[in-house]
């Protein structure tokens, strides 16, 4: 099903509306039903440019220059995937064969894609990054961040940063992804490479900047000292946080204002209370835990509690190699404790929250025109209907991409 424009206009030059939406998912909850979705039934968007102009019922549209008919399909904000790790080359295959088969193996894990990705080159590392982008966008994604990591050099790791930056904002540095494994007998070392050198380089290429908190990866001192010198550099934290063990980096999240603490899969009450009492967006990333058989993030004590929530893929090619928001949608809602309703808007303004941007994640006047059709009435099929390939259509910027 597609849409149908139905003047002599094309979409996208002057003002277009699209009617017959059977349900408009808003995110503005002074809107439609007044839930956190802001729903409104048999509605219409008006799109002007690369930004959303009116919203309301079909009745009530304005008069524009094109018309497009949805179908009675609904109407969602294109997703917003703020975790992912698309600059790389390789796969590990046989590491997760041998993981789900329950054969012993002897992976290199994070260590053969950094291996991999030095010996790529830049076109190969951006042909692989854009492919994995058109996947996304096929399945809605019209935001996303992605990280360096799987360099751990100085110019591996800035060239990384060059090749995401030529396609997105939402740029990540993580050179404290891992120790290095040319600093493996000397981590004081490379803490000192990834605070120095390193940071001098790629900061100019990237507005945030991460670390992975965890046991065997960087301790609370040295990711304090990674973020605070990232902080001094213009960069905002992120943080990989208490993804395999209890741990400082949710705490220490909060504690320097970063915008996400990632994974959170175990969490202290203490925890819980920090994320819920300040503005660090707790980003679940079921990707991880379905590929991997590790326990489940609990959404549903986080959300309980008052914290905010996003959704996102991970997508990386060792422990989620999924770029698809649909799926992580289904997992959260299947596994996760979360609503229909809750996944979603974690998947868009919740990923939005995540990269504090305010104008996108939402279908309001002033937002982006970032929408994506199903071919559904509800957003709800998301996860009554897991696999199946419900969006239809994706527009970006107020133009049809897919």
């Amino acid at each position: 099903m597609s849409s149908t424009v139905t003047t002599a206009h094309t979409a996208g030059a002057g003002s277009t509306v699209i009617t017959n939406i059977a349900g408009l998912v808003t995110n503005s909850p002074s809107l439609g039903d007044g839930t956190p979705l802001g729903l409104i039934q048999d509605a219409a968007v008006v799109v002007d440019g690369d930004r959303v102009a009116w919203i309301g019922e079909s009745s009530k549209a304005p008069a524009t220059d094109n018309r497009v008919d949805a179908g009675g399909r609904a109407v969602i904000p294109g997703f917003v995937d703020s975790h992912s790790h698309l600059v790389f080359a390789g796969d590990r295959t046989q590491e997760f064969n041998a993981r789900m088969s329950g054969r012993s193996y002897t992976a290199g894990g994070i260590r053969t894609t950094v291996a991999a990705t030095r010996a790529a080159s830049d076109a190969d590392l951006e042909s692989n990054l854009t492919r994995y982008l058109d996947e996304a966008l096929r399945q809605g994604t019209t935001t996303f961040e992605t990280k360096s990591g799987y360099g751990l050099t100085v110019e591996d790791e800035a060239r990384a940063l060059r090749i995401a930056s030529a396609h997105t904002d939402e740029v990540t540095y993580l050179g404290a992804h891992i120790v290095s494994p040319d600093y493996a007998d000397d981590p004081a070392a490379y803490v000192a490479l990834v605070t120095g050198e390193m940071l001098d380089a790629c900061a100019p290429h990237a507005r945030w900047i991460d670390v992975f908190c965890e046991k065997g990866a960087f301790d609370g001192d040295q990711a304090r000292a990674i973020l605070t010198a990232g902080k001094a550099k213009g960069l905002h934290p992120r943080v990989h946080a208490n993804q395999l063990s209890y741990g400082p980096g949710v705490l220490l999240a909060v504690e320097l204002d970063a915008a996400s603490a990632d994974h959170c899969t175990h969490l202290t009450d203490a925890d819980v209370d920090a994320l819920a009492s300040g503005r660090t967006v707790a980003t679940l990333l079921p990707g991880a835990e379905f590929s991997t058989r590790a326990e489940w993030p609990d959404a549903r004590r986080l959300l309980d509690a008052g914290a905010t929530v996003a959704l996102s893929t991970d997508c990386n090619p060792g422990s989620s190699f999924t770029s698809s928001v649909p799926f992580c949608i289904a997992l959260a809602v299947r596994d996760m404790g979360m609503t229909p309703d809750e996944a979603l808007w974690s998947a868009t303004a919740g990923g939005a929250a995540a990269l504090r941007r305010e104008d996108i994640g939402h279908l309001t006047p002033g937002a982006y025109a970032d929408l994506a059709f199903l071919d559904a009435p509800s957003h709800v099929h998301l996860a009554y209907r897991p696999g199946v390939p419900l969006v239809s259509e994706v527009w970006r910027r107020g133009r049809r991409v897919r």
